[in-house]
């Protein structure tokens, strides 16, 4: 009986963790930052999203309070002559049917901007994602300690 207790105990604690958010045909899955060094001005957003319809959308914004951050932007980490470029992506992110998008570190991100105060591990940052066919979505970015999230498949960002 203990050890039915524990196992349920464990797969709701493995739920609250994993949080994932749906709109039309798309599927948002663990949008999450990293905690901040500091007071550092700027902070990076992560997550899968999955398109399941049978036509491609585009991310076209994110928001957060502007408490939180003064600026939110789309961006895209390249090498350009072995010089590491950051820049807003041009129309925003297009997901395409069928497929799955990962924003993580050193590609596609969500970039915090004029941060307030540095993001802290536990926080909980609300936004609003935008898509061009699929609408808005209300979700919340877990701000998780830098390294936590190696453990699940994600690689930071050194913001």
């Amino acid at each position: 009986m203990k050890n039915l207790i524990l196992l349920a105990a464990l797969l709701i604690g493995g739920a609250a963790h994993a949080h994932d958010y749906r709109v039309g045909d798309i599927t948002i899955a663990h949008p999450f930052a990293l905690a901040t060094v500091g007071n550092a001005p700027v902070g990076g957003g992560y997550m899968e999203i999955t398109n399941a319809g049978d036509t491609d959308d585009v991310l076209l914004s994110a928001t957060v309070p502007e408490e939180v951050a003064g600026m939110v932007q789309l961006h895209e980490m390249s090498i350009d002559n072995g010089i590491m470029r950051m820049s807003e992506v041009a129309g925003g992110i297009a997901i395409p049917a069928g497929e799955t998008v990962v924003l993580k570190s050193g590609g596609l991100h969500v970039m915090f901007m004029r941060l307030q105060e540095g993001l802290k591990d536990g926080q909980e940052i609300p936004a609003t994602l935008t898509f061009r066919d699929a609408g808005d979505v209300d979700v919340i970015f877990n701000v998780e300690k830098r390294g936590a999230a190696k453990t699940e498949g994600h690689d930071g960002h050194g913001d």
